[in-house]
């Protein structure tokens, strides 16, 4: 029975025993304590907000990326873009010049070949006349051998002729 009912005597030291062990853990423990414990608490509560700013920097940044990868894919676009139509008019243009290069070569050709069809036939006729010439002067040489021919040229040609 002796623990179920202590002495006052002994209630009493152990009384002073915890209110000495209260006082020294008052002076020396619990300031330690709870200073760690609010340093504890306030590194974690710093923790907290740098996590919560890191998630909202890292949602800016992804909204940033997303704008930056749409803003280089409509550049991306309107380069291609543009350099389809500067193949397309490029293209254009020599087809252009090529054509305009073939009509002039055309032309130069066509000119030429009325050029040589004209000399051609200048020359046939130059020919054409001087064999006239020579067989007309060997008919008149033949013709006018004899005096009697002569005269009868003569009388046919005034024949031809007509007067009005």
């Amino acid at each position: 029975m002796d623990l179920i009912k202590p002495e006052i005597g002994l209630f009493v030291w152990q009384t002073v025993v915890l209110l000495i062990l209260l006082f020294v853990l008052a002076k020396f423990a619990w300031r330690p304590i709870l200073g760690s414990i609010r340093k504890r608490e306030e590194s974690i509560n710093e923790a907290l907000d740098s996590a919560k700013k890191a998630r909202l920097e890292m949602e800016n940044l992804q909204a940033d990326n997303e704008k930056l990868l749409q803003e280089a894919r409509e550049e991306r676009d309107a380069i291609l873009k543009e350099a389809r139509q500067i193949k397309e008019k490029m293209i254009g243009d020599a087809s252009d010049e090529a054509d305009k290069k073939a009509n002039a070569i055309i032309e130069k050709a066509q000119e030429s070949i009325r050029t040589e069809k004209k000399a051609a036939l200048a020359e046939i006729k130059a020919q054409v006349a001087n064999l006239s010439i020579e067989i007309a002067e060997k008919v008149v040489k033949k013709e006018l051998d004899n005096k009697q021919k002569q005269m009868e040229l003569v009388d046919n040609m005034l024949n031809d002729v007509k007067l009005n």
